[in-house]
């Protein structure tokens, strides 16, 4: 399994301060059995943090006029609604949630080039309340397919993950299934489509990113 480069700090530190607390915590108590539980905790809280950070590889199928799930989640938007900062048309949105247990590795839904990027700061509210998509911390970024079609995803940063990564910049291509960023502890990723687009995920699905896919291109 990978680990992103994101968690080679995080990942010994989080391993110091639990090995730090253990041994605080053991010295008040002289109990076989609170060594054992405050270890188990330890070890269990250790494992959720090494896969929170896991990269697994993953084969695109790459098919043509195919849009890709950007993320593993859970899709929890899909409407109809008016694109304001870049695209400035009405788009179908569909949006993905990621909890703390989900991949948090972002990948390219489509073959394209990076026309556009901006950061944005912003508040935390959490990732599925209706505003996160233009009050959080967010990035914003716009592939232009090998058509011409230009397909706008939105990173969003939740109560929990205060920090997002983006790696691309504007003019460099990215293929399906390729990874361009990542958010650390729970978050969100919107993805706007254009009107025609057959969507093929609904409410409540849980897209696996690079693989699932999410909508098809007219």
């Amino acid at each position: 399994m990978r680990i992103r480069k994101e968690g080679h700090i995080v990942i010994p530190i989080s391993f110091l301060v639990v090995g730090l607390l253990y041994w605080a915590l053991i010295s008040l108590w002289d109990n076989l059995i609170y060594h054992g539980l405050l270890a188990a905790v330890g070890i269990v809280f250790l494992i959720l943090v090494v896969r929170f950070f896991r990269d697994p590889v993953r084969e695109c199928p790459m098919k043509e006029g195919v849009v890709y799930a950007p993320a593993d989640g859970k899709v929890v938007v899909i409407e109809e609604t008016t694109e304001s900062e870049y695209l400035k048309e009405k788009r179908i949105q569909v949006s993905i949630f990621m909890s703390p247990l989900n991949v948090h590795v972002n990948r390219s839904p489509l073959e394209g080039v990076v026309d556009y990027f901006k950061y944005h700061k912003g508040k935390y509210l959490v990732a599925w309340h209706p505003k996160s998509s233009t009050d959080n911390e967010r990035t914003t970024t716009v592939i232009e397919a090998t058509n011409g079609t230009k397909i706008l995803l939105r990173q969003i940063a939740g109560a929990v993950a205060r920090r997002i990564f983006f790696y691309p910049k504007e003019g460099e291509s990215l293929k399906p299934g390729e990874t361009f960023g990542f958010i650390r502890f729970g978050s969100r990723v919107d993805v706007f489509l254009p009107t025609n687009a057959e969507v093929l995920v609904k409410i409540g699905d849980k897209p696996v990113g690079g693989i699932t896919e999410l909508a098809r291109l007219k």
